[in-house]
């Protein structure tokens, strides 16, 4: 399944930043983990501080599937609305939900700093707007959710938010204290390299063709007919875990972003600490990267075929840039990359993290939809929980089959 088109901005930016070899032995550890991305990486991160004997594998190069196209917008809002997920699963456990994704963003922050990473990891606001009159009042139903759950937020009218951050075309929102951003490309690879250094064995271009599973153990073998055994296998392969199981949970899509040039720093101050999406379906997204650049992205298209997609992206760069201009008039935008990617909508919004009745001795980690990386750092600990066969709160909310 190809996750991309053409080059991301990150892949870029960033290049190869370190260079792992493929497995070429038959191996035994603890736990091995499939999938290199900002999830996998987190997940090595836990296991090896926890003392656990790690192999970590990718078909690809590092960090060359999902985590180089994201967008890397940290948010604790998920994309199932708070009321609407109150609607869905019931208060207590929405409320949950956000609240572990706005802790995870503070989790992240503390990871990021213990290995002292130059991810760029910057503590934003996020602003949510209402693009059209029509969805002003599930809005402030959402404002009035959040407020009761006990997250700083504020409604602003579309005045200040012109005024305050240069932003037009909005029909009032809500401003939130709690956001950020990082280089998640980066970021996946300085913890990967970090914990090289405590043992964690990583081989990139090694693809698992097969997997025998147990209940006390597993047996993968590549497509060089190598084998590794382990105690467990941990899946942080994202939407690739669709190759894996076959029943219906996730739908995939594809998405288009584009970057601008550098921008003078003036001409962005207003928004350089900002996180900003609106409410059309589906939802425009857009941010300021560590080098003066703007990045939105949107324009989804309900459909899965890299040929049709990629065909699409000079049309979606058009879009997008129209949708800039109308949004940041006083800013220069010229698009310097585009692409388009893969991601997953769930019915609820919410990432399946736990495991699978037809798969012993496994745990799969899969983040979809605008929050992967929060979801990712929440799985973290989760799956802490589980190695140490400890029951987590969030299990029953991110179950499969809930």
């Amino acid at each position: 399944m190809k996750l991309k088109s053409n080059e991301p901005f990150w892949l870029i930016k960033n290049g190869l930043m370190y260079s792992y070899p493929s497995l070429q032995a038959n191996i035994n550890t603890d736990i091995l983990i499939v999938g290199s991305g900002i999830t996998g990486s987190l997940i090595a991160h836990q296991c090896i501080n926890a003392g656990h004997k790690v192999v970590l594998v990718d078909r690809r190069e590092l960090v060359n599937g999902s985590s180089s196209a994201t967008t890397s917008m940290l948010q604790y809002e998920i994309d199932v609305p708070l009321y609407k997920l109150i609607e869905l699963v019931g208060e207590k456990q929405a409320v949950t939900c956000y609240q572990a994704c706005a802790t995870s963003i503070t989790e992240l922050d503390t990871i990021a700093k213990s290995i002292k990473s130059k991810a760029g990891f910057k503590n934003k606001k996020s602003l949510y707007f209402a693009s059209s009159a029509k969805d002003l009042s599930w809005l402030k139903k959402e404002f009035e959710a959040r407020k009761k759950a006990g997250f700083f937020v504020k409604w602003l009218n579309p005045e200040t938010i012109s005024n305050r951050y240069g932003i037009h075309n909005t029909h009032g929102g809500i401003i939130s204290n709690l956001g950020a951003s990082v280089d998640a490309f980066f970021l996946a690879h300085e913890l990967m390299h970090y914990n090289c250094e405590k043992g964690l064995q990583i081989f990139d271009k090694t693809n698992i063709t097969k997997v025998e599973y147990s209940s006390r153990s597993i047996k993968a073998e590549t497509d060089k007919g190598y084998q590794i055994k382990a105690k467990k296998i941990i899946y942080c392969n994202g939407f690739e875990s669709t190759e894996i199981i076959k029943e219906s949970f996730v739908k995939l899509l594809s998405t288009y972003a584009i970057v601008s040039e550098q921008i003078p720093k003036s001409d962005i101050q207003k928004i350089n600490k900002l996180l900003v999406w609106n409410t059309s379906d589906p939802y425009l997204y857009l941010r300021t990267t560590n080098d003066n650049r703007v990045l939105i992205g949107g324009e989804d298209e309900e459909f899965l075929d890299p040929e049709k997609r990629d065909k699409l992206i000079h049309k979606k760069t058009k879009k997008l840039e129209k949708e800039i201009t109308k949004i940041l008039p006083d800013i220069p935008f010229i698009t310097d990359f585009s692409w388009a990617g893969t991601f997953g909508s769930t019915k609820d919004g919410l990432p399946y993290i736990g495991e699978h009745p037809d798969f012993p001795s496994s745990y799969f980690v899969l983040g979809f939809g605008g929050n992967g990386i929060t979801f990712s750092v929440i799985g973290m600990q989760m799956v802490n929980s589980f190695l140490n066969r400890k029951k987590h709160h969030l299990s029953p909310y991110f179950k499969f089959g809930r």
